[in-house]
């Protein structure tokens, strides 16, 4: 994996001048723009209490100044240039900090321009910090903030240009602005704990047989019109964290990651299968972040992504998964088979894109001929490109304390869902609680079908909970790939848990540990925002 580049000693300090080349990812990100589906990454932090807008706008300069690699803007240029570069340019040219308004209507208004208003990459930096007031509205609240938007308190919405930036390193500038504002010394963040384990068998990734995945079937929109429909749609629910089976150890034989997985798959399979498309492979893309997330941490995009075949590996339980209400032995056995194959992805080395794209971003040709090549890869591998991207931050490791505003109550982010995948699905924990948020192309989905895809998941996600509640219990089916308590050797992998009073359990994946949770409450197939308004 190439990470992002950070001055000598790991550290960013303040450097002003410095041009740094396009990393891999960033120059395919910036070949593909397109003013249709704007490559934004949006994080919100929800807080109970109100922030001094001048105290808030110090402490962002500040943690801008601390990670200093976020002060980049694009070097102009022209077509036949060899590179992209950054800019390093020490200080901001604008200030990213503004005042939203208050009320539910102006946290959609937002969320809505994080949806459809990228920052320019031309100025430094690539990213803006809105502060919305809520509770203080006369509008009613919106369905998937139910629960904040009603009481008094602040967001704290970033939004960002994926080209320049990821969700990590959104929630790192945010933890160093709550650090900032707060007046506290920044708290220790403990690193991933990956135990080692023999790397299974190279089929146990899923990747031995190549075949082309299944799209998300569209809405019922007739096809001209959902072609002309341009931008984002997004819904966010609060759901409880899945439970898991322990085994011996204490650990479980799967992560809350691979549960996402498993959830997203059931989600995908039972929608098509209700507009009468073909079962068929589904492959789900997975960002892993192998970066430290204390102060050190690297700037910029420094996750790779992997994609994890969702196939079980008996064809039989492809039927059993289908009904609306799964066979539990094969989703268990589906757990499994994820887990391992997770466990492989994340315990390979790889680049960030693969090597294709590594070749195509050569600076072998002038960045002109090189855009027109990749846009190219990407129409041409586009039918065998991920059913969906799945992305999982897990239980949030920062304190994220304002101080007289308190600490954060509720995170969410989305991840972008261009076409021809058009759906990502992101998830992030607080508090106990999981914050997941839909975010789909409105090319494939309107706001009716997004709502019910919603309700889908959590359905989804439900069944995996209860599934691994009564793994263990007696009468539990006995035969090949059934669920039991023993230990795994080949499970997902368990990281260490720092012990900090401000440190909620929550779900384990790519860019996280794995922890006990409390248990689920049962849901059933419902809409986002009745299931909101429930566990509200």
């Amino acid at each position: 994996m190439i990470a992002p580049w950070t001055p000598a000693g790991g550290t960013d300090t303040p450097l002003g001048g410095v041009r740094i080349p396009f990393p891999t990812v960033d120059e395919v990100s910036r070949h593909c723009l397109s003013d249709d589906e704007p490559e934004s990454v949006h994080i919100e932090v929800h807080l109970p209490g109100r922030l001094d807008p001048a105290r808030l706008r110090a402490a962002f300069r500040r943690a801008l100044l601390t990670h200093s690699r976020v002060l980049v803007r694009e070097v102009p240029g022209r077509r036949h240039r060899r590179s992209f570069a950054w800019e390093l340019t020490g200080e901001p040219d604008t200030d990213p900090v503004g005042l939203a308004g208050r009320g539910p209507d102006a946290l959609a208004a937002a969320r809505a321009r994080a949806l459809s208003a990228c920052p320019p990459l031309t100025l430094s930096p690539p990213l803006r910090l809105e502060v919305v007031e809520t509770g203080g509205g006369t509008g009613a609240p919106e369905p998937s903030a139910a629960g904040e938007a009603s009481r008094p308190g602040t967001v704290l919405l970033l939004t960002m240009h994926h080209t320049a930036l990821d969700a990590p390193s959104g929630l790192r500038l945010l933890a160093t602005t709550a650090e900032q504002y707060g007046g506290v010394d920044p708290a220790p963040v403990t690193g991933r704990v990956r135990p080692g384990r023999p790397a299974p068998a190279p089929s146990g990734t899923g990747r031995a047989v190549r075949t082309r995945p299944v799209r998300v079937a569209p809405d019922s929109r007739p096809e001209p019109v959902r072609a002309r429909a341009v931008g984002n749609g997004m819904l966010q629910t609060d759901l409880p964290v899945p439970r898991r089976v322990p085994r011996d150890g204490g650990h479980s034989p799967w992560t809350v990651n691979d549960q996402l997985l498993v959830a997203t798959s059931l989600m995908v399979t039972r929608w098509n299968a209700s507009r009468g498309r073909q079962a068929g492979s589904v492959r789900l893309t997975m960002p892993v972040d192998d970066r430290p997330r204390g102060t050190e941490m690297p700037m910029g995009n420094g996750t790779r992504l992997v994609e994890v075949a969702m196939t079980p590996e008996d064809p039989h339980d492809a039927d059993l998964l289908l009904g609306e209400r799964p066979d539990p032995a094969a989703v268990v056995r589906l757990l499994r088979t994820t887990a391992r194959r997770t466990h492989a992805l994340k315990s390979a080395q790889g680049a960030p894109l693969g090597a294709g794209a590594g070749l195509l971003t050569a600076p072998l040709l002038p960045v002109g001929i090189r855009g027109v090549l990749t846009r190219g890869a990407r129409r041409v591998a586009a039918p065998w490109m991920s059913t969906a991207l799945v992305t999982n931050i897990g239980r949030v490791p920062y304190a994220l304390d304002f101080g007289d505003a308190g600490r954060a109550t509720a995170v969410w982010f989305s991840a972008p869902a261009r076409m021809p995948r058009g759906l990502s699905v992101a998830a992030a924990s607080t508090s106990g609680r999981l914050h997941v948020t839909l975010r789909w192309s409105r090319a494939l989905l309107d706001d009716a079908a997004g709502a019910d895809l919603m309700g889908l998941f959590a359905a989804s996600l439900s069944t995996t909970s209860l599934t691994s509640a009564g793994a263990n219990a007696p009468g539990t089916g006995t035969g090949p790939g059934a669920a039991t308590g023993e230990m795994d050797a080949t499970a997902a992998d368990a990281e260490a848990t720092p012990a900090r009073d401000h440190a909620s359990p929550g779900p384990g994946g790519p860019y996280h540990r794995a922890t006990r949770h409390p248990d689920p409450t049962p849901g059933g197939a419902r809409s986002a925002q009745d299931h909101h308004k429930r566990s509200s």
